[in-house]
């Protein structure tokens, strides 16, 4: 750590200016770039003594503080010309700026290609202006029509796309059963394979329109279990190349699915602005959508509203939802990718948006309508997957809507049933790596660990504590 011998000015007034003392910007650093990332005292030498910390923690602080301030903090001005940027750290949308042509899209895969396994860059997650600006010229139309016509017929087999495409089911019950983090380099290396076929181009226009389409699903599935693993800047990157991939050959539910995924990660991220304007988009990309589409849209544009506290619109959205999944008619074509979507997905779904806005009605000190709120979120995800068995398929979902349900009964009171549910939700840490989920147990320890003289937490946190000490170590990045 070298020494500037002086206070570090612009750094303190950062601090100053978001009410952190230097301890709050080193757990902020060890949640979003992971424990251990530095010492809680660091910061404090930092400002007070104008110390330079190492590589690349420079650029991880003008990152961190950019985000909480809404506002570009360059490094070179937060470490006054002593530290630059980091070639490893790279914002989300770095090179994505290309036309949205076949040969724009082909550009960016170029570049997954190119970086392959020896892939060193960490992207960092954006927001704001910068990550709606990655799909602003499909929103407003400017971006025109893909070049290939949706749904080309092959003109003869094709043994080695028949495989990608065979493929493809099977990744994603990769990611059903184990959660996004511990598959994540298998899925990204197909996709990268698919962009190389691509790449290397001579194909049929046929064979091509089919590879662009199997890319855009593949990447679709990375960008959600990158969101899973809590790798914000990596999932970003993969639907937005997704969404140009979707677009190129015109499916257009693709590309709405896409933009609700990317509505869905703002909103868990806690950045409701963003996630309600994904997900109104992404509303209007699906109208004409098959139902099942429009529905796991508007369902994700619920939890976007539950983020941004607007009940009435949550509301409206989620009974939207549910009358176009009742009203499916099993006789009309639906996306392979929509299998998950079911009556009881949707409640779940919803459930965890009325526990969201629960427990922030109870913040803000309206324990009548939060206690209201959290009630009904319970009930509804009591009827979801918590409590299938451990070699049950679904165990990522399993572990998610349990976590919920548990941080439900913990706000609610119900200490007992929050311990019962948590335990089974923990049990499944060893088989199920997801820090998205890992994160809402963490935060359900934090809960209990003001009721410890309660003898059901008494028992039980030091179960759950040891499990996420065990199997997730480190909160998960939330920003």
């Amino acid at each position: 750590m070298a020494q500037a011998g002086g206070p570090n000015a612009v750094l303190a007034g950062c601090l100053d200016e978001l009410g952190w003392s230097p301890k709050a910007l080193a757990r902020k650093l060890n949640r979003v770039f992971g424990a251990g990332t530095v010492a809680e005292s660091a910061p404090y030498h930092w400002r007070d003594a104008g110390s330079l910390p190492r590589s690349p923690l420079p650029a991880m602080a003008a990152y961190v503080l950019s985000q909480e301030l809404g506002r570009p903090i360059p490094v070179a001005e937060l470490w006054q010309g002593r530290a630059g940027d980091s070639p490893a750290l790279v914002p989300a949308d770095s090179d994505l700026a290309w036309p949205w042509t076949v040969q724009g899209m082909e550009a960016i895969v170029e570049d997954w290609v190119r970086g392959g396994l020896v892939d060193r860059r960490r992207f960092l997650a954006i927001s704001g202006a910068g990550l709606l600006a990655i799909v602003s010229q499909y929103l407003d139309g400017t971006a025109g029509r893909g070049q290939y016509a949706p749904g080309m017929t092959p003109t003869g087999a094709d043994p080695l796309v028949d495989q990608v495409e065979q493929h493809l089911p099977m990744l994603q019950m990769l990611d059903d059963e184990h959660g996004g983090a511990r598959h994540l380099p298998y899925v990204g290396a197909q996709f990268r394979a698919v962009g190389l076929l691509i790449h290397e181009g001579g194909h049929p226009p046929a064979v091509v329109s089919r590879l662009i389409r199997a890319l855009a699903e593949i990447g679709q599935l990375a960008g959600w279990m990158a969101f899973d693993a809590a790798d914000h800047g990596l999932a970003q990157r993969y639907f937005a190349t997704a969404l140009r991939a979707a677009h190129q050959v015109n499916d257009l539910p693709l590309c709405a699915h896409i933009l609700g995924d990317l509505s869905f990660q703002a909103a868990s991220r806690g950045h409701p602005a963003d996630a309600v304007a994904l997900g109104e988009a992404a509303r209007r990309a699906s109208d004409a959508a098959p139902p099942a589409v429009r529905a796991s849209v508007l369902s994700r544009l619920a939890y976007a509203y539950a983020t941004a506290g607007r009940d009435n619109d949550f509301a409206h959205a989620r009974g939207s939802a549910r009358e176009l999944i009742s009203a499916r008619d099993d006789g009309r074509a639906e996306p392979r990718w929509m299998y998950f979507l079911t009556d009881n997905h949707l409640d779940c779904q919803a459930g965890y948006g009325l526990v969201q806005m629960g427990r922030a009605q109870q913040r803000a000190g309206s324990n009548t309508k939060g206690r209201r709120l959290l009630a009904q979120g319970t009930e509804a995800l009591r009827s979801g997957a918590y409590d299938v068995p451990r070699g049950d398929p679904s165990q990522r979902r399993a572990m998610f809507e349990g976590a919920w349900l548990a941080l439900g009964h913990s706000a609610h009171g119900d200490l007992e049933a929050a311990c019962e549910v948590g335990k089974i939700a923990a049990d499944r840490l060893d088989v199920v790596r997801s820090p998205r989920s890992a994160a809402l147990l963490h935060q359900l320890a934090a809960d209990l660990r003001r009721r410890q003289r309660n003898p059901h937490v008494r028992t039980f946190l030091p179960t759950l504590e040891d499990a996420l000490a065990r199997y997730a170590p480190s909160a998960p990045p939330g920003r």
